[in-house]
C-alpha cells in the first residue's frame, strides 16, 4: 500500500523510465528496508518529460503485478518552491523531499568576523543566543561558541525558515506525510554541530520531519563511489549519528547514495535503523549496460550524445568527469565501470530520453529479462553492504 514510511529503515529508487520497479522490488524483498519506488524530481521529470502521475503510475503497475504486499512510499524529491508541491499532492505522494540549499548561505564558513557581525544583524541574535549559548558562551550539548554559532545562524536560518514555509504548504495541502529536509546539494558540509542547530529549529519552529540529509565532507558524487578521506568520513558519520540519537525523532538521510559501495558499511555500522538511503541514476546506468551488450549501436548513439551535452547538462550536477579521460575501447559495457563515461551517461539523461527514449525503452522491453536481473544483482550489493 501507498502510504507513509515513517522511522522505517527506507531505501529510495530512483527511476527515470519507467521500467525498473519489477528490479528494485526483486533486489529489496527479504531485506529490513521499507521501499520508495516512486522517485523523481522536478528537475529529473523537466529533463524525461513524464508528470509526478505518470512516475507514480509507471510504480503501481509494477508493484500490483509484483503482488508487494508491504507499504511503499512515494517521493516527490528536491522541491525548491512551493509552487513545486501541488502536483505530487494531486498525485498521491507519500514523501516530500525539500531542499532549501539556495538559501544556505556558503560563505559563511570563511566570513570575516566583521562581516559576520553585520550579517548577524539580519537575524534575531538575542533570542538565538539565549537559545543556544550558556552563561559561559558555550552550549552544553556540543562546542557551541558565540562564533560558531553566529556562523550556524547566518548560514542556515534562511534555509531553514524557507523549510517551514514549504512544510506549512504542504500541511494546508495533505494530512499524512513523509517530510524531509536536505542541505546535501550546497557547496559547504554541515558540521554536527549544524546539524544539530538545524534540526533544534525546525523542531522548535514546529517542523514534523523524518528525516534530514546534511552535506557530508568528501564528494558524493553521482553514479560514483565516494571520493575522500574514508577515515575522517567514519568520524563525521558517528558524530552525526549522535545527532540525530540525541533528537531521537528522524532519521539521517544520504543522497546521491547510488554506488558509494565503500561508504555503505560506515553508514550500517553508526546510523543502524536510522537510515534513508536515496539513489536515482543509477538504475538508468543498468538500462545502458542491456544496451552495451545487447543493443551496441543504440548505445554509442547515447554515448556520443553524452559527449556532445554534457558539458551543457552537468551545470546543475556536483560531477568531475572530463571528457578527455574518456576511454577509448570496444568493450562497451566495461564503459559502464569508468569513472568519467558514467558521470558523462548519468548526466546526460535527459537529452538522451529527449532523442532516444522510445529506442530505448522498446530495447529494455525486448530485453527485459536482463535488465531486471541486472538490477537485482546491482541493488543487491547495495543492500548487502547496508546489512548493521
Amino acid at each position: 500500500m501507498l502510504a507513509p514510511l515513517s522511522l522505517t529503515p527506507s531505501f529510495g529508487f530512483g527511476d527515470r523510465l519507467g521500467l525498473a520497479t519489477p528490479g528494485h522490488i526483486a533486489a529489496l524483498r527479504g531485506t529490513k528496508f521499507a521501499p520508495i519506488f516512486a522517485q523523481q524530481s522536478v528537475r529529473e521529470n523537466s529533463r524525461t518529460g513524464r508528470t509526478p502521475q505518470q512516475v507514480v503510475d509507471d510504480a503501481k503497475r509494477a508493484v500490483d503485478a509484483a503482488k508487494w504486499d508491504g507499504h511503499w512510499g512515494a517521493d516527490a524529491d528536491h522541491l525548491k518552491t512551493v509552487e513545486d508541491i501541488p502536483p505530487f499532492v494531486n498525485a498521491g505522494y507519500t514523501f516530500f523531499t525539500v531542499d532549501p540549499g539556495d538559501h544556505v548561505d556558503n560563505s559563511a564558513d570563511t566570513d570575516s568576523s566583521d562581516i559576520l557581525k553585520k550579517k548577524i544583524t539580519r537575524f534575531n541574535w538575542d533570542e538565538l543566543s539565549a537559545l543556544y549559548l550558556n552563561q559561559n558562551g558555550q552550549q552544553a550539548w556540543g562546542e557551541f561558541e558565540a562564533e560558531s554559532l553566529q556562523r550556524s545562524v547566518v548560514k542556515y536560518s534562511r534555509a531553514i525558515q524557507h523549510a517551514v514555509s514549504m512544510f506549512n504548504r504542504l500541511s494546508d495541502l495533505k494530512d499524512e506525510f513523509d517530510f524531509e529536509v536536505s542541505v546535501d546539494e550546497t557547496d559547504s558540509p554541515t558540521t554536527p554541530l549544524e546539524h544539530f542547530f538545524i534540526a533544534s529549529e525546525l523542531a522548535r519552529l514546529g517542523v514534523r520531519f523524518t528525516s534530514l540529509a546534511p552535506r557530508f565532507i568528501g564528494r558524493f558524487e553521482k553514479g560514483v563511489d565516494y571520493i575522500g578521506d574514508l577515515n575522517a568520513l567514519d568520524a563525521e558519520l558517528e558524530k552525526h549519528a549522535a545527532v540525530t540519537a540525541h533528537f531521537g525523532t528522524y532519521k539521517l538521510s544520504l543522497h546521491s547514495g547510488s554506488d558509494k559501495f565503500s561508504v555503505y558499511p560506515l553508514v550500517a555500522k553508526h546510523w543502524g535503523e536510522r537510515i534513508h538511503v536515496k539513489t536515482a541514476g543509477t538504475s538508468y546506468l543498468e538500462a545502458l549496460r542491456v544496451l552495451a551488450s545487447h543493443d551496441p549501436d543504440l548505445f554509442l548513439k547515447i554515448y556520443e550524445l553524452g559527449r556532445e551535452c554534457y558539458e551543457v547538462d552537468k551545470r546543475t550536477y556536483h560531477v568531475s568527469a572530463e571528457l578527455v579521460m574518456l576511454p577509448k575501447t570496444n568493450d562497451l559495457p566495461s564503459l559502464l565501470n569508468n569513472f568519467h563515461a558514467r558521470e558523462v551517461l548519468h548526466v546526460t539523461f535527459g537529452s538522451a530520453i529527449g532523442k532516444f527514449g522510445v529506442e530505448l525503452k522498446s530495447a529494455l522491453i525486448k530485453h527485459e529479462t536482463a535488465y531486471y536481473e541486472g538490477l537485482r544483482t546491482h541493488f543487491e550489493k547495495h543492500l548487502n553492504l547496508l546489512k548493521d
